[in-house]
């Protein structure tokens, strides 16, 4: 198994920036795809961005591609997503999460182990 925690979360502006980390511990951080999610109130829990394990590529779904970043060191066993550009309807629970695949992959059933989530609030 492997356990995910995330940091990184928090208030900010319209604009703002913010930049999540989820460290890794428990098994080999580099066997993993590792991807974030989050969920708004009321809302499913959607795929936000994932990473191959070697960190190699990267895919995001269309309403944060440009603005968030997402990137890993395996030699810190931990996983980022820099967002920027910051909008309200980004406010949500974030997630990150590790599957066993071998390719990258959006659906949530497609992944493991799941960290316990950091708070993302965007004001207006």
């Amino acid at each position: 198994q492997v356990q995910l925690v995330e940091s990184g979360g928090g208030l900010v502006q319209a604009g703002g920036s913010l930049r999540l980390s989820c460290a890794a511990s428990g098994r080999t951080f580099s066997n993993y795809v590792m991807g974030w999610f989050r969920q708004a109130p009321g809302k499913e829990r959607e795929f936000v961005a994932g990473i191959t394990r070697s960190g190699g590529n990267a895919i995001y779904t269309d309403s944060v591609q440009g603005r968030y970043t997402i990137s890993r060191d395996n030699a810190k066993n931990t996983v980022y997503l820099q967002m920027n550009s910051l909008k309200p309807e980004d406010t949500a629970v974030y997630y990150c999460a590790a599957s066993v695949l071998i390719r990258t992959a959006t659906e949530r059933i497609d992944y493991s182990y799941w960290g316990q989530g950091t708070q993302v609030t965007v004001s207006s």
